[in-house]
Protein backbone atom coordinates (compact mmCIF):
# COMPACT_ATOMS: atom_id res chain seq x y z
CA UNK A 1 0.00 0.00 0.00
CA UNK A 2 1.61 3.59 -0.99
CA UNK A 3 1.57 5.86 1.62
CA UNK A 4 1.36 8.92 -0.50
CA UNK A 5 -0.28 12.47 0.36
CA UNK A 6 -3.80 11.19 -1.64
CA UNK A 7 -4.37 8.01 0.52
CA UNK A 8 -2.99 9.49 3.78
CA UNK A 9 -5.70 12.46 3.91
CA UNK A 10 -8.06 9.44 3.36
CA UNK A 11 -6.71 7.79 6.24
CA UNK A 12 -6.66 11.19 7.89
CA UNK A 13 -10.13 11.65 7.36
CA UNK A 14 -10.98 8.05 8.67
CA UNK A 15 -9.13 8.41 11.52
CA UNK A 16 -10.34 11.62 12.41
CA UNK A 17 -14.04 10.41 12.66
CA UNK A 18 -13.05 7.40 14.97
CA UNK A 19 -11.29 9.75 17.51
CA UNK A 20 -14.56 11.61 16.99
CA UNK A 21 -16.50 8.47 18.41
CA UNK A 22 -13.69 7.67 21.29
CA UNK A 23 -13.89 11.18 22.33
CA UNK A 24 -17.50 10.62 22.67
CA UNK A 25 -17.36 7.15 24.15
CA UNK A 26 -14.85 9.03 26.97
CA UNK A 27 -17.36 11.61 27.50
CA UNK A 28 -20.05 9.20 28.43
CA UNK A 29 -17.73 8.12 31.86
CA UNK A 30 -16.30 11.68 32.29
CA UNK A 31 -20.36 12.65 32.97
CA UNK A 32 -20.67 10.01 35.17
CA UNK A 33 -19.21 8.51 38.52
CA UNK A 34 -16.47 5.87 37.07
CA UNK A 35 -14.14 3.95 38.97
CA UNK A 36 -10.74 4.78 38.91
CA UNK A 37 -8.50 1.36 38.37
CA UNK A 38 -4.49 1.45 38.66
CA UNK A 39 -1.88 -0.13 36.07
CA UNK A 40 1.22 -1.68 37.22
CA UNK A 41 3.04 1.79 36.90
CA UNK A 42 0.34 2.89 39.62
CA UNK A 43 -0.68 5.67 36.72
CA UNK A 44 -4.40 5.71 36.77
CA UNK A 45 -6.94 3.80 34.73
CA UNK A 46 -10.52 4.95 34.27
CA UNK A 47 -13.38 2.92 32.08
CA UNK A 48 -13.32 6.10 29.99
CA UNK A 49 -9.47 4.84 28.84
CA UNK A 50 -10.88 1.27 28.40
CA UNK A 51 -14.36 2.33 26.17
CA UNK A 52 -11.85 4.43 23.58
CA UNK A 53 -9.69 1.70 23.26
CA UNK A 54 -12.09 -0.74 22.01
CA UNK A 55 -14.03 2.53 20.03
CA UNK A 56 -10.33 2.76 18.16
CA UNK A 57 -9.30 -0.68 17.95
CA UNK A 58 -12.45 -1.77 16.24
CA UNK A 59 -12.23 1.57 14.16
CA UNK A 60 -8.95 1.05 13.00
CA UNK A 61 -8.91 -2.58 12.24
CA UNK A 62 -12.36 -2.51 9.86
CA UNK A 63 -10.25 0.80 8.14
CA UNK A 64 -6.98 -1.06 7.53
CA UNK A 65 -6.01 -4.35 8.82
CA UNK A 66 -2.75 -4.86 7.56
CA UNK A 67 -1.76 -2.12 10.21
CA UNK A 68 -1.14 -3.64 13.73
CA UNK A 69 -2.26 -1.45 16.53
CA UNK A 70 -0.10 -0.48 19.73
CA UNK A 71 -2.04 1.00 22.37
CA UNK A 72 -1.00 2.10 25.64
CA UNK A 73 -4.36 -0.15 26.95
CA UNK A 74 -2.23 -2.89 24.56
CA UNK A 75 1.33 -1.76 25.41
CA UNK A 76 2.48 -5.05 25.96
CA UNK A 77 3.85 -6.54 22.68
CA UNK A 78 7.34 -7.09 22.43
CA UNK A 79 10.33 -5.65 20.66
CA UNK A 80 11.25 -8.98 18.78
CA UNK A 81 7.62 -8.74 17.09
CA UNK A 82 7.34 -4.75 17.12
CA UNK A 83 10.12 -4.47 15.23
CA UNK A 84 9.41 -6.76 12.26
CA UNK A 85 6.73 -3.73 11.84
CA UNK A 86 7.12 -1.35 8.49
CA UNK A 87 3.49 0.54 9.61
CA UNK A 88 1.67 0.56 12.70
CA UNK A 89 -1.05 2.39 14.52
CA UNK A 90 0.31 3.84 17.52
CA UNK A 91 -2.73 5.11 19.58
CA UNK A 92 -3.43 6.59 22.92
CA UNK A 93 -7.27 6.44 23.68
CA UNK A 94 -7.55 8.86 26.15
CA UNK A 95 -3.97 10.77 26.75
CA UNK A 96 -4.09 13.06 30.13
CA UNK A 97 -5.82 10.58 32.65
CA UNK A 98 -4.93 12.51 35.64
CA UNK A 99 -6.37 15.65 34.23
CA UNK A 100 -9.58 13.99 33.03
CA UNK A 101 -9.09 12.39 36.66
CA UNK A 102 -8.69 16.30 37.65
CA UNK A 103 -12.19 17.12 35.83
CA UNK A 104 -10.53 20.03 34.04
CA UNK A 105 -10.89 18.86 30.19
CA UNK A 106 -7.54 18.96 29.09
CA UNK A 107 -7.13 15.47 27.92
CA UNK A 108 -6.89 14.11 24.10
CA UNK A 109 -7.51 11.50 22.00
CA UNK A 110 -4.63 10.61 19.93
CA UNK A 111 -4.01 8.65 16.85
CA UNK A 112 -0.75 8.44 14.77
CA UNK A 113 0.23 6.26 11.71
CA UNK A 114 3.96 5.66 11.85
CA UNK A 115 5.80 4.65 9.06
CA UNK A 116 8.94 2.81 9.73
CA UNK A 117 10.39 5.22 12.90
CA UNK A 118 8.56 8.87 11.74
CA UNK A 119 4.78 9.81 12.39
CA UNK A 120 2.91 10.42 9.06
CA UNK A 121 -0.34 10.85 10.32
CA UNK A 122 -1.46 12.06 13.35
CA UNK A 123 -4.70 13.26 14.57
CA UNK A 124 -5.70 14.94 18.31
CA UNK A 125 -9.24 15.49 19.35
CA UNK A 126 -10.15 17.14 22.44
CA UNK A 127 -13.43 15.31 23.68
CA UNK A 128 -14.75 18.66 25.91
CA UNK A 129 -13.80 20.93 23.74
CA UNK A 130 -14.25 19.32 19.95
CA UNK A 131 -11.89 21.02 19.01
CA UNK A 132 -9.87 18.35 15.90
CA UNK A 133 -6.14 19.05 15.09
CA UNK A 134 -4.61 16.76 12.36
CA UNK A 135 -2.20 16.79 9.49
CA UNK A 136 -0.10 13.96 7.50
CA UNK A 137 2.82 14.03 5.44
CA UNK A 138 2.92 15.88 2.23
CA UNK A 139 -0.62 17.23 3.03
CA UNK A 140 -0.05 19.72 6.00
CA UNK A 141 -1.59 20.65 9.27
CA UNK A 142 -5.22 21.39 10.05
CA UNK A 143 -7.53 22.82 13.18
CA UNK A 144 -11.19 22.31 13.14
CA UNK A 145 -13.82 23.84 15.49
CA UNK A 146 -17.54 23.33 15.26
CA UNK A 147 -17.82 23.90 11.15
CA UNK A 148 -14.89 25.96 10.72
CA UNK A 149 -11.55 23.91 9.52
CA UNK A 150 -8.57 26.17 8.85
CA UNK A 151 -5.21 24.81 7.75
CA UNK A 152 -2.24 25.90 10.61
CA UNK A 153 0.73 26.97 10.67
CA UNK A 154 3.52 27.77 13.47
CA UNK A 155 4.94 30.96 14.05
CA UNK A 156 8.18 32.84 14.58
CA UNK A 157 8.90 32.84 17.86
CA UNK A 158 8.29 36.17 19.91
CA UNK A 159 9.08 38.37 23.19
CA UNK A 160 8.05 37.32 25.62
CA UNK A 161 8.48 33.37 24.22
CA UNK A 162 4.95 31.84 25.48
CA UNK A 163 6.22 28.14 26.88
CA UNK A 164 3.60 25.24 27.08
CA UNK A 165 4.17 23.20 30.27
CA UNK A 166 2.27 20.51 32.24
CA UNK A 167 0.22 20.81 34.51
CA UNK A 168 1.57 17.33 36.41
CA UNK A 169 5.03 17.52 35.78
CA UNK A 170 7.92 19.66 36.04
CA UNK A 171 11.45 19.74 37.57
CA UNK A 172 14.08 22.36 39.05
CA UNK A 173 16.14 21.50 36.10
CA UNK A 174 13.40 22.76 33.96
CA UNK A 175 13.36 25.95 35.28
CA UNK A 176 16.97 26.00 35.32
CA UNK A 177 16.68 25.46 31.43
CA UNK A 178 14.04 28.29 30.65
CA UNK A 179 15.82 30.27 32.46
CA UNK A 180 18.35 30.94 30.06
CA UNK A 181 15.43 32.14 27.65
CA UNK A 182 14.88 35.19 29.08
CA UNK A 183 11.50 37.26 29.73
CA UNK A 184 8.88 33.57 29.44
CA UNK A 185 5.30 33.24 29.63
CA UNK A 186 4.16 29.50 31.18
CA UNK A 187 1.25 28.40 29.46
CA UNK A 188 0.22 25.33 31.52
CA UNK A 189 -1.79 22.85 29.62
CA UNK A 190 -2.59 19.03 29.95
CA UNK A 191 -1.77 16.37 27.27
CA UNK A 192 -0.74 16.92 23.88
CA UNK A 193 -2.42 19.88 23.61
CA UNK A 194 0.76 21.47 24.36
CA UNK A 195 2.09 20.77 20.67
CA UNK A 196 -1.48 21.24 19.39
CA UNK A 197 -0.92 25.03 20.68
CA UNK A 198 2.62 25.25 19.10
CA UNK A 199 1.20 24.19 15.65
CA UNK A 200 -1.52 26.26 15.82
CA UNK A 201 1.05 29.52 16.35
CA UNK A 202 -0.18 30.34 20.08
CA UNK A 203 3.18 29.40 21.46
CA UNK A 204 6.53 28.61 20.90
CA UNK A 205 7.99 26.05 23.06
CA UNK A 206 7.55 22.94 24.95
CA UNK A 207 10.08 21.75 26.89
CA UNK A 208 9.72 18.19 28.74
CA UNK A 209 12.15 16.42 30.84
CA UNK A 210 10.78 13.42 32.46
CA UNK A 211 9.37 10.04 31.01
CA UNK A 212 7.12 10.14 28.24
CA UNK A 213 5.73 7.16 26.25
CA UNK A 214 5.92 6.79 23.02
CA UNK A 215 1.70 7.09 22.31
CA UNK A 216 1.73 10.62 24.15
CA UNK A 217 3.73 12.23 21.38
CA UNK A 218 3.57 10.36 18.11
CA UNK A 219 0.12 12.14 16.82
CA UNK A 220 1.02 15.51 17.88
CA UNK A 221 4.55 15.34 16.74
CA UNK A 222 3.17 14.78 13.08
CA UNK A 223 0.55 17.83 13.26
CA UNK A 224 3.35 20.14 14.79
CA UNK A 225 6.01 18.73 11.87
CA UNK A 226 3.36 19.42 9.35
CA UNK A 227 2.42 22.98 10.73
CA UNK A 228 6.13 23.76 10.27
CA UNK A 229 7.76 22.72 13.76
CA UNK A 230 9.43 20.02 15.27
CA UNK A 231 10.28 17.83 17.93
CA UNK A 232 13.58 17.22 18.62
CA UNK A 233 15.70 14.85 21.37
CA UNK A 234 18.30 16.82 23.27
CA UNK A 235 20.98 16.88 21.01
CA UNK A 236 18.70 18.30 17.99
CA UNK A 237 17.66 15.08 16.34
CA UNK A 238 13.84 14.30 15.84
CA UNK A 239 12.02 12.32 18.16
CA UNK A 240 11.83 8.92 16.46
CA UNK A 241 9.78 5.83 17.29
CA UNK A 242 9.81 1.60 17.89
CA UNK A 243 13.74 1.99 17.65
CA UNK A 244 14.26 -0.02 21.10
CA UNK A 245 13.08 -2.38 23.58
CA UNK A 246 11.30 0.69 25.89
CA UNK A 247 8.94 2.69 25.17
CA UNK A 248 9.94 5.58 26.79
CA UNK A 249 10.96 8.72 25.07
CA UNK A 250 13.94 10.60 26.01
CA UNK A 251 13.91 14.15 27.00
CA UNK A 252 12.89 16.13 24.10
CA UNK A 253 11.83 19.82 23.00
CA UNK A 254 8.93 20.52 20.90
CA UNK A 255 9.27 23.98 18.97
CA UNK A 256 7.57 26.32 16.25
CA UNK A 257 10.83 27.02 14.90
CA UNK A 258 12.87 24.29 13.64
CA UNK A 259 15.44 26.90 12.25
CA UNK A 260 16.25 28.26 15.59
CA UNK A 261 18.88 26.07 17.31
CA UNK A 262 17.01 25.31 20.75
CA UNK A 263 19.42 22.80 22.52
CA UNK A 264 22.26 25.30 22.59
CA UNK A 265 19.60 28.46 23.68
CA UNK A 266 18.72 25.89 26.56
CA UNK A 267 22.41 25.09 27.44
CA UNK A 268 22.51 21.56 26.56
CA UNK A 269 24.66 21.65 23.66
CA UNK A 270 28.25 24.06 24.44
Amino acid sequence: MSLDAETLARLALEASRIAVLAGAAILQVYDSDYAIEHKDDRTPLTAADLAAHRVIEDGLRALQPAFPILSEESAAIAYAERASWSRYWLVDPLDGTREFIKKNGEFTVNIALIDGDKPVLGVVQAPVTGVLWWGYAGGGAFRREGESTAPIRTRKPVSPLTVAGSRSHGSERETQMLGRLGEIEKLALGSSLKFCRIAEGTADLYLRLGPTSEWDTAAAQCVLEQAGGAVLTLDGQPLRYNTKDSLLNPDFLACGDASADWPRRLGVIA
